[in-house]
């Protein structure tokens, strides 16, 4: 008598962005109904989402809709259509620096959108919330690596700060209506179809045309590079594995980090071996936001979903290379 009944959808916001676009893609690939939100806002060349989309489109199994997260009557109406079980928020205004320019932007999409999901999740008894974090929550902190344990109260950049407080709006929820949510702290996630805001995509940009490459604090500065199949497996684990329904607040977060950083200066190293060209290189003082050292503690990701990310920056610049070649048609 069920053949009537609505498929369970995975909503997935951001869908046309990196991470966004990978895991949607991969839980079609595994045969979910996936629908996906986006604004596919300028920030970053709109064209390059475009092109993540068509793939995505391919399947019969997503549906996309245009709108923004701050359109409560929109994500109201979405909820209301779909029969959704779990949802993946990762839609937000990113990047460190642009925070600086314009910070309504990210007060918009990061706070009022991320607390109109969370109304959302609970008024449709949401099984699993998802979201995204990042590791610049935790500022300059002392306590190397990185532990979820740690105190993140000292944020640097107002986009670490939305961030934190995406954390401490999930936590509420959780806390008063028994919302099921997982936060995820991604490190410097990179890879083919990445975003251009991001070092490797302008580092590489600049190489092939020969332009000079910027590098702040004079190169001194080390990132927890973590390849983007790496996120999609241990986002799909926790998805798998569903939330901790067994205890007082249904909430807990992952560090989703490589746990080996890196030096700027060693990254760009193999970034010009792969494309084949020196990089001119010109030196800046550290920027305000920019944090020295990411390097994430995943103990409590292996624990839980015996899963640690493996992929080294050896293996996964060559990747992104071959893909930026093909893309942006370099020979």
């Amino acid at each position: 008598m069920h053949q009537h009944q609505t498929p369970e959808y995975i909503f997935i916001t951001g869908c046309a962005g990196f991470i966004g676009f990978h895991l949607a893609k991969r839980l079609l690939d595994e045969g979910y109904y996936v629908l996906g939100l986006d604004n596919l806002n300028g920030y970053y060349d709109p064209q390059l989402k475009l092109d993540r989309l068509s793939i995505l489109k391919r399947h019969p199994q997503f549906s996309f809709v245009k709108g923004s997260l701050e359109n409560l009557e929109l994500l109201e109406s979405l909820f209301e259509q779909y029969n959704l079980v779990t949802v993946v928020n990762l839609a937000a205004q990113a990047g460190v620096r642009y925070s600086l320019i314009n910070p309504h932007m990210y007060i918009q999409s990061n706070l009022v959108g991320f607390t109109n999901i969370l109304e959302c999740c609970k008024t449709y008894h949401i099984n699993h919330l998802l979201y995204a974090s990042s590791s610049s929550v935790y500022g300059d902190n002392k306590q190397i690596p990185f532990s979820v344990n740690d105190r993140v109260d000292n944020p640097i950049s107002l986009y670490a700060a939305t961030k934190k407080s995406n954390e401490l709006l999930a936590y509420t929820y959780s806390h008063l209506y028994k919302l099921p949510a997982t936060g995820l702290r991604f490190f410097t996630v990179y890879g083919p179809w990445g975003r251009p805001d991001m070092a490797l995509f302008t580092f590489a940009n600049a190489i092939c045309n020969q332009q000079p490459i910027e590098i702040y604090n004079y190169g001194k500065m080390k990132r927890d590079f973590t390849y983007i199949d790496d996120v999609i497996e241990s986002i799909y684990r926790l998805m798998k594995k569903g939330p901790l329904a067994d205890q007082a607040v249904p909430h807990k977060i992952y560090n989703i980090g490589n746990n080996q950083p890196v030096e700027l200066t060693d990254f760009i190293q193999i970034l010009e071996k792969e494309i084949g060209k020196q990089a001119t290189k010109t030196f800046l003082p550290r920027q305000p936001g920019d944090v020295l050292e990411t390097y994430a503690d995943i103990d409590e990701l292996i624990k839980d979903i015996s899963y640690k990310p493996l992929v080294t920056i050896d293996e996964g610049i060559p990747q992104f290379v071959k893909w930026f070649k093909q893309y942006y048609k370099i020979s």
